[in-house]
């Protein structure tokens, strides 16, 4: 079973916090545990005392053993079940058996295999691993000196550059030895229907999406990002963080994107109050660009940026304590760069959303970290 990263003391401790008046969203976002775990402690520990705590979990072990023992003991459990002895079924377990036997009897590898009755590990990704390959295809996923989560279509390509082509059985075994799975979010039930198609634009910078993600930092203070993408090359053309984005904040910086990049003809959104404000209608009338509203309740309709919020918050806000704002933008501005030129993308065959778009490839630093939030400054910002 797995053990809880919090003793009974800590869990004792957090329960009175709840008690002594603090709300439980603000408990459990301090101590970085879910609502329905702290429920969970709460049914188990409420009302306990740290020494009665105790008791029971030593009553909780006693009564485990005893368990074990009824069954070892039990008639139909004595042959192969009931030993303590571990059979060598799984791949791993081999591999660790014969790992044991090179290292403790001295055998060859040819040897050791043959005993254990498993091929040799020629050719297999496990060392690709050793020999440093596996990190070098993998670079683009790791982050503050540790692995940070990579879809497995992602490794793949990553791999098919490097040129290795492994059996899909063993990159998916290495890629959970490796530690880069995404912890899934739950889903929930949706009504089935009628879906229209959505049209792919034929080109670049045609259609903007856009569209907001909000996150907290380590004080507790939220934030907010606005997201913008390209429909066709599904390029992140910007991420901009700031505790408030209003409707002028938004069209400023619509602003900047066309002075870099050009206008699109048609911005698509949800029906947000700053999105729908008269400083983004007097803006789209100005600069003469069509501004598309999705109908209220069907963010599928904008699916392009909903499924980009998706991969934002998989690989980047959850894996990251942002300290500061500042700090965020810089996480998310190399999260950008990152999408854009190094990350393949499923969807487009392999290729980066720049390589779509036909860019050429800028290195790994990033460009701008920061945009100001100062209204009276048109398109100011921080560099490196």
């Amino acid at each position: 079973m797995k053990r809880s990263r919090f003793s009974e003391e800590q869990i004792i401790a957090i329960l009175k916090e709840q008690e002594a008046g603090m709300a439980t969203a603000d408990v459990c976002r301090r101590h970085g545990i879910s609502s329905a775990t702290f429920y969970k402690w709460k049914s188990k520990y409420g009302g306990l005392e740290v020494s009665e705590a105790r008791r029971l979990r030593t009553l909780e072990e006693e009564n485990s053993r005893a368990e074990e023992v009824a069954g070892r003991s039990h008639a139909r459990q004595r042959g192969a079940e009931g030993s303590g002895i571990k059979k060598m079924v799984t791949p791993g377990a081999k591999r660790d058996a014969v790992a044991h036997a090179r290292e403790h009897h001295g055998l060859s590898e040819r040897r050791a295999c043959n005993l254990v009755g498993v091929s040799r590990p020629a050719g297999d990704p496990v060392s690709i691993v050793a020999s440093g390959r596996w990190s070098a295809a993998t670079a683009s996923a790791r982050a503050g000196g540790r692995a940070s989560p990579l879809r497995l279509s992602a490794s793949r390509y990553l791999l098919a550059r490097e040129g290795m082509t492994p059996n899909h059985k063993k990159l998916l075994r290495v890629y959970r030895e490796e530690n880069l799975r995404i912890r899934r979010r739950g889903g929930r039930n949706r009504a089935l229907g009628t879906r229209a198609p959505m049209v792919l634009p034929d080109g670049p910078n045609q259609r903007w999406s856009l569209d907001f993600v909000s996150d907290t930092l380590t004080c507790s203070r939220r934030f907010r990002i606005l997201c913008v993408v390209d429909d066709y090359t599904r390029e992140c053309l910007a991420l901009v963080a700031d505790t408030s984005l209003s409707g002028v904040r938004v069209a400023r910086e619509l602003t900047r994107l066309i002075g870099m990049r050009g206008k699109p003809h048609t911005v698509v959104s949800d029906n947000g109050t700053e999105l729908t404000s008269s400083a983004i209608l007097r803006w789209s009338q100005e600069r003469r660009v069509e501004w598309h509203y999705i109908a209220p309740g069907k963010p599928m309709q904008n699916g392009f940026v909903e499924s980009f919020n998706g991969r934002l918050r998989d690989e980047c806000l959850n894996e990251t304590l942002f300290t500061s704002l500042p700090h965020a933008r810089f996480v998310l501005d190399a999260w950008r760069h990152d999408y854009n030129y190094v990350r393949p993308h499923s969807k487009l065959g392999g290729r980066t959303p720049a390589e779509k778009a036909g860019q050429p490839f800028r290195g790994h630093a990033p460009g701008k970290v920061a945009i100001t939030s100062t209204n009276h400054h048109e398109g100011a910002g921080l560099y490196l």
